[in-house]
């Protein structure tokens, strides 16, 4: 991972001081591995509160680190990740926050410290994709950010947005149930026009669009089937219902998906689940959309604003993930 005539070897560990994670705990698991390998003492960097952690990682990758912990939830591990994306230096996870999608998703170690550090200090890898969104702002202004899990315009993103980090802390999952309930109440629709890859430019109305690399949710939820982390692909979905009748037969859906998924007997039960038009799905290396009216998006549960046009490519292979003794599934 190093170059002759670096520093010794050492870990970089990059946290979110507001997570929900014993940081003596870590330090106690971290100092075990230090010891056990002989690396250099690690260096610590704590996010800001106003870039989640993106010049914690700057200045870590500045020290060239053999790896670059991260201890914090999605939103701190997709922040770091657009720093160290291409570096070739190693992102291992000590998942601290309310969905740890990610981790989820690689079947990594959750709730278990010990076990995300030891995987961490093990630079057992796998390289993943990165997802790029390029967002065009009320104002016409163009950004870019990067994304580990999905990128989700419509209902995703008003939870994101109006969802706040106080809640999440202290009731996790359940600080979700007021806004998605005043959004299936009011069931607006979006209104997009929209290009996968090549192909020409459609019209649609849809209620929510995912653009994700990964397709579970939390709760064992299977969003995107088809989505793999390292197959240089984005799949896509749309969510169409037409009320809450249909909203019910997704949730259904999705439930036995994700069982389905981790099921030997995975085709029979898929066969079980009602198959609907509520569910539009696609695939591709390029997603461009357009909208009539500004909407909300949001990047790995992050809220990134009001936009009215995206574009959203992959970088394949662009992340090394530290894996420890795992089986990418």
């Amino acid at each position: 991972m190093q170059s002759p005539g670096a520093t010794a070897a050492h870990a970089a560990i990059v946290y979110n001081p507001a997570s929900r994670i014993a940081l003596d705990q870590v330090r106690a698991a971290v100092e075990a591995q230090e010891r056990h390998l002989g690396w250099d003492q690690s260096r610590w960097y704590p996010t800001g509160r106003k870039d989640s952690g993106r010049s914690a990682a700057q200045e870590a990758l500045a020290t060239e680190p053999t790896v670059v912990i991260v201890a914090g939830g999605d939103g701190t591990v997709r922040a770091v990740a657009e720093v160290l994306q291409g570096s070739g230096t190693a992102l291992a996870l000590v998942p601290a926050g309310t969905g740890n999608l990610l981790a989820r998703n690689l079947g990594l170690p959750l709730g278990d410290i010990n076990a995300s550090v030891s995987a961490a200090f093990g630079m057992m890898t796998r390289p993943i994709d990165v997802g790029m969104a390029e967002l065009e702002d009320t104002a016409g202004s163009r950004s870019s950010q990067a994304f580990l899990v999905m990128a989700g315009i419509g209902l995703d993103a008003q939870m994101a947005q109006n969802t706040s980090a106080l809640a999440k802390r202290h009731l996790g999952w359940l600080a979700y149930v007021s806004p998605i309930a005043r959004s299936l109440l009011a069931n607006r629709s979006i209104h997009l026009r929209y290009r996968v890859d090549d192909g020409r430019v459609r019209s649609a109305r849809a209620h929510t669009i995912i653009v994700g690399n990964c397709g579970t949710l939390t709760g064992s939820m299977l969003l995107l089937p088809a989505a793999q982390p390292d197959d240089g692909l984005l799949d896509v979905v749309m969510l169409r219902p037409k009320g809450r009748f249909d909203w019910a037969r997704i949730g259904t859906r999705l439930a036995v998906q994700g069982v389905a998924h981790r099921s030997r007997f995975g085709r029979s039960m898929l066969q079980l689940a009602p198959d609907m038009q509520a569910l539009a799905y696609a695939q591709g290396r390029d997603f461009t959309v357009r909208f009539e009216i500004p909407h909300g998006v949001e990047l790995d549960g992050d809220s990134f604003g009001s936009i009215l046009a995206a574009r959203i490519t992959v970088r394949p292979a662009a992340l090394q993930i530290c894996c420890g003794d795992t089986t990418p599934e």
